[in-house]
């Protein structure tokens, strides 16, 4: 399908690109691997494109002055997955981004359009007028839901498609935000929308707001991390499954848990049933084994993912025993 004619702005400042982007269906051009192929399959249209690649105040990835971490809105996801600090310190995140697409959508997506991503689902990205794209029905709900959420579907069943936000989300990352109105700090466990509270967005940002950048506190001391990925095919595929631990350790117990859902829900899916399960306690087969039950108690499996079950069940069991290892 041919794309519609629009206009496009090289953005010479954040100010000049927030306000290029109040006008009426401007869109953010950084990496552009969501962006093209949404407008090229008609999900949405677009007058204007505002290329904020220009931006070099954008990029780079440094401490921060609390000793955490800065990762500019425009890092590519490559950069993340082999930056020496973010291997060293905040290694889930390495794994997440190096789980992301292919070697050349890593090198070109950036890590913010990675948080921003369109879902993937078959019927939102096709010629259906779903109740995301303003329509009255979610088609997965009785269609084919093989992909789909076994969390928090409600009323529209996608699952959210990044890999580098479960891990964000478990290091208790924020998102700085640029509009209009000035700058504003989110929880990356915030910064999506679940479809109870609006059916039709996917994260909490204005049309005409950009993210700048995304901050990660210190790892506490005793942190250790994973992120595990489960497929149909090695590259490019979106997740299954996929799990992102930031467990603090005191001794060989556990003194604080994140554990945190890809491929699962709408939204990163926080599982609060593993980490009551394992917090204060040693990771024995025991503790394993209860915690990946309590991990899928909840679950509501479409007619046709529910496969989905024992896969997070064996995932996470897997991952809590290897981490319990390291």
């Amino acid at each position: 399908m041919l794309m519609s004619n629009f206009t496009y702005l090289k953005a010479k400042s954040l100010k000049e690109a927030i306000g290029q982007l109040s006008s009426k269906e401007a869109r953010i051009h950084a990496g552009g691997t969501d962006l093209l192929g949404c407008l090229r399959d008609d999900i949405f249209g677009a007058e204007k494109l505002v290329a904020i690649g220009q931006l070099n105040a954008l990029r780079g990835i440094s401490r921060a002055s609390d000793g955490g971490l800065r990762i500019g809105a425009l890092a590519t996801i490559a950069e993340v997955e082999n930056n020496k600090i973010v291997r060293e310190r905040y290694s889930a995140l390495a794994q997440a981004a190096a789980e992301v697409a292919s070697p050349q959508l890593r090198n070109q997506g950036t890590i913010a359009g990675n948080l921003c991503q369109k879902p993937r689902c078959w019927y939102y990205r096709g010629e259906f007028h779903c109740l995301r794209k303003g329509g009255d029905t979610c088609y997965a709900y009785r269609g084919e839901s093989q992909f789909h959420c076994i969390f928090g579907g409600n009323m529209c069943y996608i699952v959210h498609p990044s890999d580098t936000a479960p891990a964000l989300v478990a290091f208790e990352a924020m998102v700085r935000v640029s509009g209009p109105g000035g700058t504003r700090l989110v929880p990356v466990a915030r910064f999506h929308v679940p479809p109870s509270e609006d059916v039709q967005k996917e994260t909490i940002l204005k049309s005409n707001e950009i993210v700048t950048e995304i901050l990660l506190p210190p790892p506490a001391k005793g942190m250790r991390s994973s992120y595990r990925k489960v497929r149909a095919r090695r590259s490019w595929d979106f997740a299954l499954a996929s799990v992102a631990l930031a467990l603090q350790f005191d001794g060989d117990k556990i003194a604080k848990a994140r554990v945190v859902l890809g491929g699962a829900a709408p939204v990163p899916w926080r599982s609060k049933e593993v980490e009551e399960a394992i917090t204060g306690r040693r990771l024995d087969a025991e503790t394993v084994t209860l915690a990946a039950a309590a991990a899928v108690k909840n679950a509501q499996p479409l007619k046709q993912n529910g496969y989905k079950v024992p896969l997070f069940r064996g995932m996470i069991e897997e991952e809590l025993t290897a981490i319990g290892r390291a």
